[in-house]
């Protein structure tokens, strides 16, 4: 499997991580430390208590972090999810909409997490 093949598996964009990033060696370097990252872990902790702060902090780095990756659709969820808890905004869905949203967020993290691993065994 190539770069390209995993963006394709993961459904992310190739070509705005090549944008981005320039070369296929750092978006190789920087989508495998995604399996390093908390981002996850974060955001799973913050549903647990629905602690608004920890929400909109943890889904606006991985909007970061998917948006620099190429990950478009992830990083366009997780901006769902900032805008839904941004200090000062009036919430707009309720809280099991707002955790509909970021179960899915952390179900396509994991594919693009499984995705990478598959990716990691090709190339060995």
């Amino acid at each position: 499997m190539n770069l390209e093949e995993l963006y394709s598996e993961m459904g992310g964009n190739y070509d705005h991580a090549k944008q981005i990033m320039k070369m296929d060696k750092l978006i190789d370097k920087y989508v495998r430390k995604l399996k390093d990252s908390d981002i996850g872990i974060r955001l799973a902790a913050a549903a647990e208590t629905m602690d608004s702060n920890q929400l909109f902090e943890s889904a606006h780095a991985m909007k970061g972090v998917c948006g620099n990756l190429g990950l478009d659709k992830l990083a366009a969820l997780a901006d769902e999810i900032t805008e839904e808890f941004r200090p000062g905004k009036d919430r707009r869905m309720s809280d099991e909409e707002a955790k509909e949203k970021i179960s899915s967020a952390l179900d396509m993290l994991q594919k693009s997490l499984d995705c990478i691993e598959a990716y990691e065994i090709s190339v060995q």
